[in-house]
């Protein structure tokens, strides 16, 4: 059981760092919303230490080290880590989920850039999907065909994310934009950075990764049906805000260099009704065979963890403990270098 006062802490971390997860958050039932805002507080202060640290190597390792100490039962004194390690014992959490997104930071750590748009998928699968098959946990849902289906909203969503902040992460440094992309365009990443621009060529790359999240957000829908009825208008809420992310990005004619996309409080409410409604939806309406399509190759390793019948992976896999390594390998190196400097 989640403690109170850690639970307040995440909430208010929630309602100040993720405004589009706090609105939908509010119409899920509190069985449910109470662990989401555990397991978002520490998802979030997770990416927060890796995007923004001027470590992010020690960063990602650091997040190794609590999430060992949470799953044994000796968490951190800090909420965050109260909470999640509470809801590993309640809900039974899957390593190989929290290990997923820890993946996904440790890529960002190292500053992986992705090649193709199934490269972004992979990515996407591990800082966003794997919080998704989280969620289903959480809502105690260990069916495969809905856990593939909280897979491509995750996916979706992180589409969604990129997509809007194209402009932001050129300016820091960073791109997610597929490679190949940009090279059949002439593009190089570098030239980039250096002066982001909304040519028509970057316009055509974001409209195709909002094209790719809208064909999954359209996917996700079928899946919602299978969970609680009570969870099912927050979740939707969830699906239609965040492609509102994306339909205000189209508005800006495909511009998130120049402009930035925002949803404001009228929309979210009409967004939510739309939830409401399609919730109904469910109830009345017959199952879409969508439901049944088989997980993106993406996701398919979260939905076998996370399902009812299959073996979780024990441990970290190989590439996580590949790229953690590398990780270490890199901070020790750059510690020595300033210990020489010092001298």
């Amino acid at each position: 059981m989640i403690d109170s006062q850690d639970l307040a802490h995440c909430r208010n971390v929630i309602r100040t760092g993720s405004l589009s997860f706090h609105a939908a958050s509010k119409l899920l039932p509190a069985h449910v919303r109470d662990p989401a805002l555990a397991l978002y507080a520490f998802c979030r202060l997770a990416d927060d230490e890796v995007d923004e640290g001027d470590h992010k190597g020690r960063a990602v390792l650091d997040l190794r080290d609590r999430l060992d100490l949470a799953y044994a039962g000796t968490p951190r004194n800090a909420p965050e880590d109260r909470a999640f390690a509470a809801l590993i014992a309640e809900f039974d959490m899957p390593r190989a989920l929290p290990d997923a997104l820890l993946e996904g930071l440790a890529w960002d750590a190292e500053e992986r850039r992705y090649a193709s748009l199934s490269d972004v998928r992979a990515y996407s699968a591990r800082v966003a999907s794997a919080v998704g098959a989280m969620m289903c946990v959480l809502m105690r849902v260990r069916d495969t065909d809905a856990l593939a289906r909280a897979c491509d909203l995750g996916v979706a969503m992180q589409l969604t994310n990129i997509a809007r902040d194209v402009g932001e992460d050129a300016r820091a440094g960073r791109i997610y934009l597929p490679t190949d992309w940009l090279s059949e365009a002439g593009i190089s990443a570098e030239a980039f950075f250096a002066d982001p621009q909304a040519t028509p060529e970057i316009k055509r790359m974001v409209r195709r990764l909002l094209a790719e999240a809208q064909r999954l957000y359209i996917r996700s829908e079928a899946g919602i049906r299978k969970l609680p009825l009570s969870a099912r208008t927050g979740i939707f809420a969830a699906r239609y805000i965040y492609a509102g992310i994306g339909s205000a990005v189209r508005r800006n004619a495909h511009d998130s260099i120049g402009l930035r996309a925002r949803t404001g409080k009228p929309t979210k409410i009409a967004l939510i009704g739309k939830a409401a409604l399609r919730t109904c939806g469910t109830v009345v309406l017959p199952q879409s065979p969508v439901l049944f399509a088989r997980p993106l190759d993406e996701v398919r390793f979260l939905v076998d963890a996370a399902s009812d019948g299959l073996a979780a992976p024990v441990g970290r896999g190989a590439a996580l403990i590949s790229v953690l390594a590398a990780l270490k390998a890199h901070e020790k190196a750059q510690s020595d270098m300033s210990g020489v400097a010092a001298e």
